[in-house]
């Protein structure tokens, strides 16, 4: 059997160490998810490295730790010469952004590619007529089309996808969004995002959006306020935000809100 690795350091692909294998073997069960999930392969361009883990161990964005096969995660490295991870195929990434995904209707942008998995999976909509996927980094792009990412779409999804070049808090659209998905900060756990997903938002005429860790960020400020979180103080603190995000028509969305919480917020 190849090494175990998990997530939730700087580098998913670490190795876990032997003591804790039996006992996480016996009692995780598979990541399954009905999205879809490309094949990657290693490659290196600039300071970005794709690796490829056999198995990994990983808590899911509000599921528990779950086993993933083949998980690939994207690394950039530091000026230290240490390799921190950007993104991965993790639980916890894909249900980061899957209500996004999910949701996405129309035109939708797309800011940060990553590893291209929410444009990707946002093109095999039907409701999506367009998707508009905006990177800063010509690199990011670059590993994208070295590991083959949009060879694995059929055509009709192939065609509705554009790639571009350019800053994100710059980028303006020809075309106003239906749906527009911003993730272009590390960590997940950050308040600016609010912030510069409005400027986006302005950027492209989104008329809904999903923000990458959005959850937290709604979870800190209900801490702040001193409120439980319920539909009405979700409602409130969204209203806040001045952001017409998606999520809140979701059922049981204060209780995914908090579950995401509970595992990642960890700075109050």
């Amino acid at each position: 059997m190849p090494p175990l690795t998990h997530s939730g350091a700087d580098n998913p692909l670490d190795p876990i160490p032997p003591e804790m294998v039996a006992d996480a073997l016996s009692a995780l069960t598979p990541f399954v998810t009905d999205l879809f999930v490309p094949r990657y392969r290693p490659c290196e361009v600039g300071r970005w490295r794709l690796q490829v883990a056999p198995i990994l161990l990983s808590a899911g964005y509000w599921s528990p730790a779950l086993m993933t096969t083949d998980m690939a995660a994207l690394l950039r490295r530091e000026a230290d010469g240490e390799y921190r991870c950007w993104m991965s195929m993790t639980p916890m990434e894909i249900e980061s952004q899957e209500i996004g995904v999910r949701a996405a209707t129309g035109h939708t942008v797309v800011m940060g590619m990553g590893m291209g998995w929410a444009a990707v999976n946002a093109a095999l909509r039907p409701e999506v007529t367009r998707v508009t996927v905006v990177e800063l980094d010509p690199d990011v792009i670059e590993v994208n089309q070295r590991v083959g990412l949009l060879d694995q779409l059929p055509a009709d999804a192939l065609a509705k996808i554009s790639i571009f070049n350019a800053d994100a808090l710059e980028y303006r659209t020809d075309e106003p969004a239906e749906t527009l998905m911003t993730d272009i900060w590390l960590p997940i756990n950050g308040d600016e995002r609010m912030e510069q997903s409005r400027i986006m938002a302005c950027n492209t005429g989104a008329r809904r959006v999903y923000v990458w860790g959005q959850e937290l960020v709604i979870a800190r400020r209900a801490r702040a306020l001193g409120l439980e979180l319920t539909d009405e103080t979700v409602a409130r603190i969204v209203a806040e935000f001045d952001l017409p995000l998606i999520g809140t028509e979701f059922p049981g969305y204060p209780a995914l809100i908090a579950r995401a919480a509970d595992k990642w917020l960890k700075d109050v």
